[in-house]
C-alpha cells in the first residue's frame, strides 16, 4: 500500500541487542529475546513495511550502553525509531513498530493519487465509493479494521491535522494528494447533495465548518 513516495529520507530502526563488551566484561550469553526481535523486525520489514524505506541499525548495547541510555532505553533489547524508544526488555510487538514507522514515514511522504480509509460497516464509506465511481475517479480503498497498517498511516496524517484530542471517525478522503475530509466534503466537491451525518458532529474537517 505505497501512499506517499518511496524516495523519502529511510526511517531510522535502531536495535540494540544484549551483546559486546565494556571493559572487562563482555557478553558471553545469546539473548533469545534478542534474537526474536531481530527477526520480528525482519520480516515485519518485509511484509507491512515492504513499501516504506528502512535503514535498521543493529548494535551491541553492553558497548555503547549509553547512547540508548539517553533516549530512556536501558534494558535489551532496545528498539529505537527515529529517536524515539517503541519497544525494550522484551521481545517486539510487530504493531508498535509498524505503527512508529509509519508515523515516521507519514510525516515526510504526502499521500499521493486518491485515496478512501474506511470500514465494511459505514454506510458514509459506501456512499463515498460510490461517490467516486459514479464520477469515474480511480481511488484506492483502505479498510481501517482489517489492514492496520492503513489504521496507522490514517491516523498519523488526519491527527496533526485536526488535534490529538479530536476523535477520528471514517471516512477519511484524499483527492490528488490534498486531504478531503469525509463523505459530506467529497459530496460538495462533485457537487452533490449532502446526506446528514450526524455520527461525525465535531469530527468532520467538512467545508463550511467554523
Amino acid at each position: 500500500m505505497a501512499l506517499g513516495s518511496t524516495t523519502t529520507r529511510p526511517v531510522r530502526i535502531t536495535l540494540y541487542r544484549w551483546a559486546g563488551a565494556w571493559g572487562p566484561f563482555k557478553v558471553t550469553v545469546p539473548c533469545g529475546e534478542c534474537a526474536l526481535t531481530r527477526d520480528v523486525i525482519a520480516d515485519t520489514i518485509d511484509s507491512e513495511l515492504a513499501d516504506v524505506p528502512v535503514d535498521l541499525d543493529v548494535r551491541d548495547w553492553l558497548s555503547e550502553w549509553w547512547r540508548p541510555l539517553a533516549r530512556g532505553g536501558w534494558h535489551a533489547p532496545i528498539v529505537i525509531v527515529e529517536g524515539r524508544v517503541v519497544s525494550q526488555g522484551t521481545a517486539l510487538n510487530r504493531g508498535r513498530l509498524t505503527q512508529a514507522v509509519i508515523e515516521a514515514h507519514a510525516s515526510r511522504a504526502p499521500i499521493e493519487g486518491n485515496h478512501i480509509f474506511g470500514k465494511f460497516t459505514c454506510p458514509h464509506c459506501v456512499r463515498a465509493k460510490g461517490y467516486l465511481e459514479e464520477a469515474r475517479i480511480p481511488f484506492a480503498y483502505h479498510d481501517v479494521v482489517k489492514e492496520p497498517r492503513a489504521l496507522y498511516d490514517m491516523l498519523a496524517r488526519v491527527k496533526p491535522m485536526i488535534g490529538a484530542k479530536t476523535p477520528i471517525t471514517v471516512p477519511q478522503i484524499w483527492i490528488n494528494g490534498e486531504y478531503v475530509g469525509g463523505a459530506d466534503a467529497l459530496s460538495e466537491i462533485l457537487h452533490r447533495d449532502v446526506e446528514p451525518n450526524p455520527d461525525r458532529g465535531q469530527c468532520s474537517l467538512s467545508p463550511g465548518r467554523p
